[in-house]
């Protein structure tokens, strides 16, 4: 692949001689003029490039010199002026003075003598000069280009690139280059202005030009760069590894790899001895990552970075949290005793979970440093995003919009790296505006192998890292055998992102010297890599003999500096041995100081605000933007609709919701709502970003212009991705407990591809990790006729995940009545809320409520679609004002409240169904007999509510109606809580005995594999038929 013939004989492909005409003219020092069949009989023959189909790019060259000589190289332009000025032809062009005697500046780089048969000045440039300093170009790019597939890079030797079929070992490789003598080394040739290799010297043999081509792409690093479209960013990246003599570290500074590795791999070994049957994940054969690690922090820091958002797998983990982030080694030992329960809320999670955040001092660069490693399940990449999402809202906060004081650091495994999709999803959103964290340093830590699977059974793409070239990241392939080779592309890697605000991606090549844990045995299916694993010495001897052989250090500092290491961990295990209790606050990844003390802990807030604020910021909502700014006809149409609301002080669902919005931001709470098509919203609904019509990219968002001083609204259209973006949302939201951060979900049935994040952070994260978050997830849902995938958010898989016992009615201890605090309680020992709501006004509160709450829980909504434009889904201004807060259940509050005993039946429902049953009970006339009451919010469950319900309708059969299938929706929750509701009062109430077996009817739609019907006839045959069993009186 690296023979690219980028030569052609002059006449076949003439125009192709243009792209090179800056290059072709900088070739002047050959010994062609002794070549051999090439005599010239008259003066004008010794200029072959003026005659045949060349002649036509030498005018054309001409043409330009006479606009303007500055256009042309000066070499042409001497020979324009020269020739205008009457010289005879082959006397016109002048040579360059020679650069024989130009030493080299790295004194490690020796430059053959130059052969003697240099141009004279009179010697003409002839076809064959100019086609061989064009073929010394390939070879150039060449290695520059491909030169990584040919790098030592294995560590275990198991995959050695051949040069052959590549770049071959002698200059015979290259003969279709022309260049097909073995003198043709020692022929000297200046340099393009593509390269640097040179140094200070502007030509060199071209045996030395290919020696240092081999030495800095072919040797332990793979530089694969040349895909990226920017010049400026290639040529960066080729001075910082082409520029003689930069590859040098000091005494010192190699000293301090070595104690780097010492602690990595010391730390691992004193693991293996005292747990030597615990999973650990250790680092054993990538031990190197540390120092890579610590390289890239120390780095960074000088370049002014102060905090640090790391998110990596279990392998290794431990390792970073004692010797990155310096987390006390008694704490990480603790965790390796099942014995010592938590002292503090919370499950826990297994030790290679756990995050931590910490504030320490970097003692390279002086600096203090904020570090904190994100708490990440098994399911590997799926932290990427919520680094992200964290590391863009720590930059938010301090103001840092270039990315210059927060960084985020991934780390990723290579079967995990180029097999999950969120890897992929997490680097498109890279350079987006709302998204960016202005560059992320990436380490590949590896293996060459998954947890039995091989590159050949896990990836299409020659390298784990293909993924990152669709955001011209730049690769560094690096032997993780050569410490310093691995210490100066992280150097170059923190020093990129610095520079160009753009992700980069280090692939440490390494290999796994225990199998997928420390208990599975990797002889079974790689039998050939673990042989030679097993003859392979660490990366640890290696480099301390090297330095012994250097003189950097002797026997007795290497054993010492081990020695100490081992004391430490000897001093910190005895700690551990008197730990009593662990704390899962201590692994706290995103405390928030100061939050939980300034609060009432059991304060049930409320929500509602003053009326002038209502119509301040409604009317701002309904006004078209000002000046000339001109918007859509039908946005006038339905601001004027809005401002029509404003005056009958009513809300709909967008006003609402705006309302909510706009007062959190007069209160100084940052809002920020991300998702597909958001700003417009999917139904059209919610108009928060206005689009000049005549002119692209002028926008208002009048959100962001209601009073001075108040907080920023973003709301931003994200890519088309569920899984990356709601983990990044999440990572944004927790950063700050006083920020709304909500997702919405094209429609809700699409929820289901970031399951996830769903799972494994936001139902979970406070139990494992005791970490809270308030993120709000906005999910459309209901039957519509749409079809399966345009109808579901799937409300009961949701509802499944709460944590809340269904046959526990909570109540005030030593009593069996209901807590004055029975609400807040609820809210405060559930892992999330879920809500289906019916209201505009509960809407306006439920999001309130969110920053309202002394604690703080993710709130998923089910919100609507057709109730967006419902006549009957408006709220009241009074429903908002102060003293109002959010409603749990909404009761019947109709003809039935009058005469409670002849009601027949009393239906529970959620969600939009509400409104179909009480279109049909007043269609039939059973306003009287049939009771609806709505639950609003579905979990926590309302039992109180419920309770004091059924108690005023003692005679009334209790059903659950719900739009979606009897396997789906909410009946699976509500019919055991409606149970243990019957069961209380049956315990409470002696009239009430018989309710003990009392049970709630089932109706809706019946059980399916699908979520929704497709045809629109079935659809609406299955509505009337559980519509008119709900109109059963009986």
């Amino acid at each position: 692949m690296f023979r690219l013939k980028t030569l052609w004989v002059v006449g076949t492909r003439p125009h192709l001689w243009e792209g090179y005409k800056y290059a072709a003219c900088r070739s002047c020092s050959s010994k062609a003029g002794s070549q051999s069949g090439r005599n010239y009989t008259t003066q004008a023959a010794a200029e072959p490039f003026l005659s045949g189909t060349s002649s036509i790019y030498v005018e054309e060259m001409y043409k330009s010199w006479e606009k303007d000589p500055n256009t042309v190289h000066k070499s042409w332009d001497i020979y324009f002026r020269q020739v205008s000025q009457g010289a005879a032809p082959g006397t016109a062009y002048v040579r360059p003075p020679s650069l024989a005697a130009t030493s080299m500046s790295a004194p490690s780089m020796t430059q053959p003598a130059m052969t003697s048969t240099q141009l004279t000045r009179k010697e003409p440039i002839t076809d064959k000069i100019i086609e061989d300093h064009l073929s010394v170009q390939t070879i150039i790019r060449s290695y520059q280009l491909r030169g990584h597939h040919s790098a030592d890079l294995d560590p275990i030797g198991i995959n050695v690139p051949s040069m052959d079929g590549l770049l071959g070992k002698s200059v015979q490789k290259f003969g279709h280059c022309h260049l097909t003598e073995e003198e043709d080394l020692q022929r000297v040739f200046q340099l393009p202005d593509t390269t640097y290799i040179g140094g200070d010297s502007h030509s060199l043999p071209l045996g030395e030009i290919i020696t240092r081509l081999k030495n800095i792409y072919c040797n332990h690093i793979g530089v694969e760069f040349m895909f990226i479209n920017n010049r400026e960013q290639t040529d960066w990246i080729k001075r910082k590894f082409e520029t003689p003599g930069v590859m040098k570290f000091d005494k010192e500074e190699k000293r301090l790899i070595l104690a780097r590795l010492i602690r990595s791999q010391r730390f691992e070994e004193f693991l293996a001895r005292k747990w030597s049957s615990e999973k650990r994940f250790g680092l054993e054969g990538g031990e190197v990552m540390i120092p890579s690690m610590k390289c890239i922090i120390d780095s960074s820091s000088t370049l002014g970075v102060e905090s640090f958002i790391i998110g990596m797998p279990h392998r290794g983990r431990l390792n970073v949290l004692a010797n990155v982030c310096r987390k006390p080694l008694e704490k990480i030992f603790c965790q390796f005793d099942s014995k010592l329960e938590a002292a503090d809320e919370g499950s826990g999670d297994v030790k290679y979970h756990l995050g931590m955040s910490v504030e320490r001092l970097n003692r390279v660069t002086n600096k203090q440093i904020k570090i904190a490693v994100v708490a990440n399940p098994s399911h590997l990449e799926a932290v990427d995003p919520v680094v992200q999402g964290k590391c863009r809202a720590e930059q938010f906060y301090r103001g840092d919009t270039e990315g210059k004081k927060v960084m985020s650091l991934l780390l990723h495994g290579d079967a995990a790296f180029s097999g999950q999709g969120v890897v992929y999803e997490t680097f498109h959103l890279s350079d987006l505006p709302a998204y960016t964290t202005h560059g992320t340093v990436h380490i590949v830590v590896n293996n060459q192998i998954g947890f039995t699977t091989d590159p050949r059974s896990s990836r299409s793409s020659p390298y784990c890292t293909d993924v990152a070239r669709v955001v011209n990241a730049p690769i560094f392939h690096v032997n993780a055998d050569d410490p310093e080779a691995v210490m100066y592309v992280s150097k170059v890697a923190a020093e990129w992102r610095a520079t160009w605000g753009k992700d980069v991606v280090i692939d440490l090549v390494s290999y796994r010297r225990n199998g997928h844990n420390e208990i599975d045995e990797p002889m079974f299916t790689q039998p050939l890599m673990y042989k030679q694993i097993a003859k392979t010495p660490t990366v640890l001897a290696q480099y301390a003999e090297k330095l012994m052989n250097e003189g950097i250090v002797t026997q007795q500092e290497y054993e010492e500096e081990v020695s100490k290491y081992d004391q430490i961990c000897e001093e910190a295990f005895n700690l551990a041995k008197k730990e009593k209790a662990v704390s899962n606050a201590e692994w706290l990844d995103s405390p928030w100081d100061g939050f939980f003390d300034s609060r009432q802990a059991m304060e049930l807030p409320k929500t509602g605000i003053k009326e002038e604020v209502l119509r301040h910021i409604s009317e701002v909502f309904s006004t078209p933007p000002p000046g000339d700014f001109v918007i859509h006809g039908g946005l006038k149409r339905i601001l004027k609709g809005r401002m029509q609301m404003v005056n009958e002080r009513v809300a709909d669902w967008a006003l609402a919701e705006a309302l909510a919005f706009g007062s959190l931001l007069k209160e100084g709470v940052h809002v920020r709502l991300s998702g597909q098509d958001v700003e417009r919203g999917t139904f059209s609904h919610r108009h928060h970003v206005l689009h000049h019509q005549q002119q692209d990219g002028v926008t208002h968002n009048c959100l962001n212009h209601l009073y001075k001083g108040q907080a920023p609204y973003t709301v931003e259209n994200s890519s088309l991705s569920e899984y990356g973006v709601l983990g990044f949302e999440l990572g944004y939201s927790l950063t700050n407990p006083n920020a709304l951060v909500l997702w919405e979900a094209q429609f809700g049935d699409f929820a289901n591809t970031t399951q996830c994040i769903i799972d494994q952070f936001i139902s979970s994260g406070q139990a494992k990790w005791v970490r809270q978050n308030g993120i709000v997830l906005l999910l459309p849902h209901g039957y519509e006729g749409m079809g399966p995938e345009h109808s579901s958010a799937r409300l009961e898989r949701f509802l499944q995940m709460s944590n809340d016992d269904a046959d526990h009615f909570p109540v005030q201890k030593n009593t069996e009545k209901e807590s004055d605090d029975f609400e807040i309680q609820q809210l405060h020992e559930i892992n999330w809320f879920v809500c289906n709501l019916t209201t505009p006004a509960n809407i306006f509160h439920a999001l309130r409520r969110q920053i309202a709450l002394p604690f703080r829980k993710p709130l998923v909504i089910m919100t609507p679609k057709s109730l967006l434009r419902h006549p009957l889904a408006r709220s009241s201004f009074d429903e908002m004002v102060e003293g109002t807060a959010f409603k749990r259940m909404i009761p019947e509050d109709g003809v039935c409240t009058n005469d409670p005993n002849n009601v027949k039946k009393l239906i529970f429902t959620t969600g939009k169904v509400y409104y179909d049953l009480i279109k049909e009970r007043e269609k039939i006339d059973r306003d009287g007999t049939i009771a609806i009451s709505r639950i609003e919010q579905i979990s926590p469950f309302p039992f109180d509510l419920v309770k004091e319900e059924m108690l005023k309708y003692p005679n009334a059969k209790v059903a659950w109606v719900q739009e979606e299938h009897k396997n789906m929706g909410a009946w699976t929750y509500v019919e055991p809580r409606v149970r243990t509701v019957f069961k209380k009062i049956s315990e409470t109430n002696n009239e009430y005995e018989n309710w003990l077996h009392k049970k709630c009817e089932y109706i809706g739609r019946n059980p399916e594999a699908s979520a929704a019907a497709g045809n629109k006839q079935r659809h609406q045959f299955e509505f009337s038929q559980f519509m008119s069993h709900a109109m059963k009186e009986i």
